[in-house]
């Protein structure tokens, strides 16, 4: 006799398990301590085996009557439901040890002490925000280009175009992980090519003619907030490090006698130490900068505690507030302005490039040559604050 769903739901338990049959070796397992469990018993390959199909009531009497049907069905073909089941874990287990998200962070976790802080931070944030979404459960090998064009195509909808060119790049270094170490069989981002508008290049906002530069010195030094923020905006134009740089300056790189500012390896973005030299101008306001922020490690130290540096946003926030778009400068502007200027006097092009610290090519020559043209970068980079000096002097 068939069961009913009043009679489940009524099945009161005793000081023995009971067993309530429906037929077609489906019953409910009464335990004395009230559970209630739906079983099947079966014979495959001459032996008498036993699976469970749910608990009561989260599984139905329907639904637990579906189960035992596609068991059966399996049964007929000669499978056993239960090695089926555990092949069906053991599946679901390698998708998820195999997910984009895992594996992504397994590569991040291999390069990060090769990155700079900075770099590293806007990697991670760029993947919990843009991609692990979306992607982060999907198991690596299943993703294709269109599914990973639709997620970049998301970002590209914000109007964040660079960010989508950048979050393409770092899919291809980890799907390339992913088949080094045999979890994927090919990288789908390389049949993207074209599939976004190029981006409009990295170029970023800056003011190049003297006339405006002076005004903006004469900004930078008329801000009205924090001292702090006041130092770091006027330090930023003499000293045209990439904004990480300077937010993560510490003093013990700093040594004020020597004009001299060295920032480790580990800070710098293509990983070799790097020298600024110190005008006159930019020692001088370090000194006054110092009795206000030498009892932490940083120059510039967040508002709310001195362990941690300024916010990336600081400076760019407070051109904002000196009444600077976006596309008219930013924090990075410093650099584009510098090398500008700089070029268009004529300096050694390889010396405005070595304090620019840009890329060099030759991993074993960057790690040596970083104090490459330091005699001729002191006389430029004095030169350089002296030609501020005038352009801020040059009113109207």
């Amino acid at each position: 006799m068939s069961l009913t769903e009043i009679a489940v739901r009524n099945a009161k338990p005793a000081e023995k398990a009971q067993r309530l049959f429906d037929g077609g070796g489906m019953y409910l397992e009464v335990a004395p301590a009230g559970g209630k469990w739906w079983r099947l018993k079966y014979r495959i390959g001459g032996k008498e085996k036993r699976i469970s199909l749910g608990v009561y009531p989260d599984i139905s009497l329907k639904a637990a009557r579906e189960r035992r049907e596609q068991a059966r069905k399996l049964i007929a073909q000669g499978v056993d439901p239960s090695t089926n089941r555990q092949a069906g874990k053991a599946a679901q287990a390698d998708r998820s040890a195999n997910s984009f998200e895992l594996i992504a962070r397994e590569w991040f976790a291999k390069h990060k002490p090769n990155w700079v802080g900075s770099h590293s931070d806007k990697i991670l944030a760029r993947l919990e925000r843009d991609l692990f979404p979306w992607l982060g459960k999907r198991p690596i090998a299943e993703i294709n280009a269109p599914e990973l064009l639709a997620v970049l195509r998301r970002i590209e909808s914000r109007g964040a175009l660079d960010t989508a060119h950048r979050a393409k790049q770092d899919c291809g270094a980890i799907f390339r992980y992913a088949v080094a170490t045999g979890r994927a069989m090919r990288d789908p981002s390389g049949d993207l090519k074209g599939a976004l508008p190029p981006a409009k290049g990295g170029h970023f906002a800056t003011i190049t003619d003297p006339k405006a530069i002076g005004e903006l010195l004469r900004a930078l030094k008329g801000y009205t907030g924090s001292f702090v923020t006041s130092c770091a905006l006027q330090l930023a134009p003499l000293v045209f490090v990439r904004p990480g740089e300077l937010r993560h300056a510490e003093w013990s790189e700093i040594d004020l006698a020597a004009a001299e500012w060295r920032i480790p390896a580990s800070k710098m973005k293509m990983g070799a130490p790097h020298i600024v030299p110190l005008s006159k101008q930019a020692v001088a306001i370090l000194q006054e900068l110092k009795p206000q922020t030498e009892r932490g490690p940083y120059l510039f130290p967040s508002e709310r505690t001195r362990a941690r540096p300024m916010s990336e946003n600081t400076v760019n926030a407070a051109l904002r507030r000196l009444g600077y778009s976006t596309d008219q400068m930013t924090g990075h502007g410093f650099r584009a302005m510098a090398s500008t200027l700089l070029n268009e006097q004529g300096w050694n092009k390889d010396a405005i490039e070595r304090q620019l610290a840009h890329a060099e090519r030759n991993r074993v020559r960057a790690s040596y040559n970083y104090a490459e043209h330091l005699p001729e970068r002191r006389k430029m980079m004095q030169a350089w604050a002296d030609h501020l000096d005038s352009l801020a002097a040059k009113t109207l």
